[in-house]
């Protein structure tokens, strides 16, 4: 007997926000930084990092797209075996990656 409880919630059609809601949202944003209770979080110190991975279930959507590259380029890329658009990926985001790491 599975004890799990799913909803099913059509973001297009949401319920209208009741009264009580809406004075509830209101005194929320309202609310000073300060006045926030925190005492059930754990402070996200340096201890915490050290342990954090990266999400394994993250996966970058595609793009399809048309780019002019060197026949020699292309050559050198098909000459490598099968999967030589996946690599131009990891090569151009490996570029980003150190781009973003220089400016950072």
């Amino acid at each position: 007997m599975s004890k799990i409880v799913r909803y099913e919630i059509d973001l297009n059609n949401l319920p209208p926000l009741t009264e009580e809601r809406k004075a509830e949202l209101k005194a929320l944003a309202e609310m000073p930084d300060s006045e926030i209770d925190y005492s059930d979080i754990p402070p996200l110190d340096e201890s915490f990092w050290k342990n954090a991975v990266h999400n394994p279930f993250y996966k970058p959507t595609k793009t399809s797209t048309t780019v002019r590259v060197d026949a020699d380029v292309l050559a050198w890329l098909k000459s490598q075996g099968k999967g030589y658009q996946t690599r131009i990926n990891a090569i151009l985001r490996e570029a980003m990656l150190r781009s973003l790491h220089d400016k950072g």
